[in-house]
């Protein structure tokens, strides 16, 4: 499936380029003009730097889209403006989590790309989910 580039449309996604396999989770190229936001990694922290959801990566993944919510927020973007998201997960298992908690936020004609990297460890051992997130705006 190609999209050719539309001044109406932004950002502008492919879901899957000619001749590369096409996925469900994310698009494979994401594209648009204006101003570049960059989020970083964000993880299920509240405003009082305590730990949301210790033990459950559903209750994490929920607190981290509302934290890049908040980000996106403040530099004047939404998640219709995201064209790059990174996971970073301490076990992979955590990933159907992770993507329900950011079908809640990002339609699944909206998804932009992705990539997700299983680590040991994040910052603090209660830990599961960390995301970060690039847009792109109007400028």
């Amino acid at each position: 499936m190609t999209t050719t580039p539309s001044p109406s449309s932004h950002p502008t996604r492919i879901a899957a380029p000619e001749g590369v396999a096409p996925s469900a989770h994310y698009s494979h190229v994401v594209w648009g003009t204006g101003r570049f936001v960059a989020v970083s990694g964000q993880c299920a922290l509240d405003e009082r730097g305590e730990v949301v959801g210790e033990g459950d990566p559903a209750a994490q993944a929920r607190q981290v889209f509302e934290n890049l919510r908040r980000c996106l927020a403040a530099a004047g973007a939404t998640f219709d403006d995201v064209v790059k998201l990174t996971y970073f997960v301490t076990d992979v298992a955590f990933l159907p989590a992770v993507r329900e908690a950011r079908d809640a936020v990002i339609a699944a004609d909206r998804l932009p790309a992705s990539s997700a990297v299983q680590v040991s460890a994040l910052v603090r051992p209660e830990l599961l989910v960390e995301i970060e997130a690039f847009a792109v705006i109007a400028a």
